[in-house]
Order: C-alpha cells, then structure tokens, then sequence
C-alpha cells in the first residue's frame, strides 16, 4: 500500500511517521518551497504526546519544550476561578508540553527525513487535481507558477493541507471560505522572566476577550523563559469577512492591540511590559468551518485542520491533528481494503472532532472563567459564592472528558 500525504503540517507530517510506523509507504507533498518553523506557542496534550511518545520522539520533545505543571484560569481582573495539575502532575503517564508550533513540527519533521528519507517529502508542491480509480489515485502537482512539476500515484490520498485545504476544497466546492466568530487574535513571545513555577500556564478572560501566558523553551538565563503570549478580542459581530485573511505569520499591529491590554489584570506577570517588549508578533482572525457530513469520498479522505479547523480554545488543534494520523494508520494497517479503512477512520474520528469544534466555539474548558464573569462581573471576594467548586469542575472536566485528556481516576485532584 502507499499513501500520498498533501500538506507538510503537524498532522501530515504525523500520519508518515505512523504510515511509516506500520510499514505503509507514503510520499508527502506541501505547497510551500520549505517546512519552516512558523506560528509562535501551541500546548500539545498528554494524549496527543503519548502518540508521540511512543513514535519514539520524547527526547527531543523534552530538549524543545517545557513540561507543563500547572493550569490557572484567571478572570480578566486577576481573580482565580480554577487550578489545576497538568500533564505528569495530574497523574498522566505522560507530559503535557508547552512549545513552539515551529520546533514541534521541525522535530516530527526530522524524524520523518531519517525515518522514510528526504526524498519523500517534496516542496513547492501545490495539488491541481486528483482522480480515483478502481486501482488507486493520481495526483498532479504543479508550482506556484502553474508548471507541473510531479504526478504521484498511490492506494489513497490524505488531505492534510490545513483550514484552505485544496484537497476539502475539490471534495466540497461550494463550502465558501472559513467562519469567522469576530475574534481577532494577537500572538508573541518574548525572553522574560520566570513566574510562578517557570512551567506554569495562566489564561485571564473569557471567550470574547482574554490574555494566555505560558512558557514554551529555556530562556536566556535560569531564572528566565521564552515565555508565550496571546491575546485573543472580539472585534466584530462575525457576520462579515475578517478584516485580513488568516495567515499564521501576519505581523500584528501593535496600535491596534495595545488598548485591548489594559483590559486584563495578572498578578503574576507585567503582561503590559511583556507584550510592549515583544519586538515582533502576529495577528490572526480566529476562524474554522462547519463540521462536515463525511470526511472520504472513494480513496481520498481528509486529517487535521482540512477535516476539523477549531477555535483555539481549549489546546487541542494539533493534538487531535495527531490523533488523527494514529487512528487513519491502524486503520489501513489491519483492514483488507484501503477504502474500507478510510470508512472506519471516519466513523472513529469525524463526531469526535465535530463535537470539539462546537464545543470551542462554546469557550471550551475556558468556559468557567465565562461563567464566572457572567455572574459576578465586578469581580468577587468568594468563588464558591458564586460558582461552586463542582460547577466549575463540570465545565472543566466535562470537555477534557470530550477531548479525550482527561486525568486518570488516580491523579491528582483539581485545586480549590
């Protein structure tokens, strides 16, 4: 069996190593002329790392991230509304990370040129069209002055080419572009000094306007980090276009973030100094797309943000782009046919991950600060007064339950 892999992203670059894995060939093309390290700070999940881990990669995640230890959901005043242990201190036997998008894809990356060999990963590739056969699929690719450049021919082809996906695009013309909530986000990171336990994650704020805090590498000296930061505003009703198309490596305005700032109060980190120091950042509307009725038509199935672009809320839009490439590959490796594996990936994954993607256009597990701030809009002086503890637990846990990250039944419990 081979497959082609269209899209040299997180999750395509997963589904080689898991194709590759249960010795599948595959060939993966993206459109760009290199794989380079784009975007700023992700968080990647324990079930998604666990994946990882066992593709043998937790070494050199361990050398390009931080282990998360702790989860603090903060109102936009500074209040506490929830705590939590992450990762191997919520009793996972793994660890949730927090690193830069680029190095995290740069190490599956790596893996991938040892492992199949660079001449399996071809550049400056952009899909034209595919056909499908009784006998496999062809692909044409051409580059970015429409001269073709490569015909691939396999058992299957994965569309793995983000929320523009060419490939979802062909099986669903008529779709129109990506949804856009009215929120715009502004994303950076900056050498800055260590807080709390130096591998700590704050968010402040609820959905329609919030600032997250983590760190994601060692810093210039021990008692700093590279330490990433977001922050996310509604700006619009949603029922418009966005004012500029979503592109991760947009410079961001700082005249048009600045006064969103001085909305949020952190007390353990100067977030106006923070950002104000930040020499360059990048701006992106948040968008995804309506969870679609199927992801496979014949031989050519979807993975990733081509199948489920989501809000980021909640840490999950790579994490499940892994999950993906793990169930699509134990699903070609025990089938008989390759399209009666595409089926069964589908009927495990899609209602999954249509689920999360309302679920964040919902706020997420961040939904609690929503619900707090509802409530008590000026702030309080007793959360239980206002939202006990095993509300807020039912919001938090309800969607980890969802996600498929939620704690073992022995870890360690939330803090009050």
């Amino acid at each position: 069996m081979k497959a082609i892999i269209v899209g040299g992203g997180i999750g395509g670059l997963t589904t080689a190593l898991m194709l590759r894995a249960r010795g599948i060939d595959c060939e993966l093309f993206e459109q760009s002329e290199s794989i380079r390290e784009l975007g700023v700070g992700i968080n990647t999940l324990p079930h998604a790392i666990r994946e990882l881990t066992g593709l043998g990669l937790l070494d050199r995640l361990d050398a390009a991230a931080v282990r998360t230890d702790q989860l603090y959901y903060l109102s936009r005043h500074g209040q506490e509304v929830w705590r939590e242990p992450r990762g191997l201190d919520a009793g996972h036997d793994v660890p949730q990370f927090s690193v830069h998008r680029g190095r995290l894809q740069s190490v599956i990356h790596r893996a991938v040129e040892e492992r199949l060999g660079p001449e399996a990963i071809h550049t400056g590739c952009r899909l034209g069209a595919f056909a499908q056969h009784e006998g496999g699929v062809v692909a044409h690719f051409f580059d970015r002055t429409g001269a073709h450049v490569k015909t691939a021919r396999g058992d299957i082809l994965i569309g793995a080419d983000g929320i523009h996906s060419r490939v979802r695009e062909m099986l669903f013309p008529d779709e129109g572009p990506p949804c856009w909530n009215g929120l715009m986000l502004w994303r950076g990171a900056r050498d800055w000094p260590a807080f709390l336990t130096g591998r700590s994650m704050i968010v402040a704020g609820g959905l329609n306007a919030k600032v997250v805090i983590y760190p994601i590498a060692e810093g210039s000296s021990p008692s700093s980090r590279l330490t990433n930061w977001a922050v996310m505003v509604k700006i619009g009703d949603g029922n418009v276009p966005p004012p500029r198309r979503e592109d991760w490596s947009r410079p961001g305005k700082r005249e048009e973030l600045m006064p969103h700032v001085e909305r949020f109060k952190v007390p353990y980190v100067d977030v106006r100094s923070l950002i104000s120091a930040t020499s360059e950042f990048y701006e992106y509307p948040c968008c995804d797309r309506d969870p679609l009725p199927y992801w496979t038509w014949g031989r050519v199935t979807l993975l990733g943000d081509a199948a489920h672009p989501m809000y980021p809320v909640g840490s999950n839009g790579a994490s499940q782009a892994i999950l993906d490439a793990r169930a699509l590959a134990d699903e070609l490796a025990r089938a008989e046919h390759p399209r009666q594996a595409l089926v069964a990936y589908e009927k495990k994954r899609l209602p999954m991950t249509a689920e999360i993607v309302r679920a964040n256009r919902r706020g997420g597990p961040e939904g609690v600060i929503d619900a707090v701030e509802q409530l008590a809009p000026d702030g309080f002086t007793d959360i239980e007064k206002v939202l006990s503890h095993a509300q807020r637990e039912a919001i938090v846990r309800g969607y980890a339950s969802k996600a498929g990250f939620a704690p073992p039944p022995l870890g360690l419990a939330a803090v009050r």
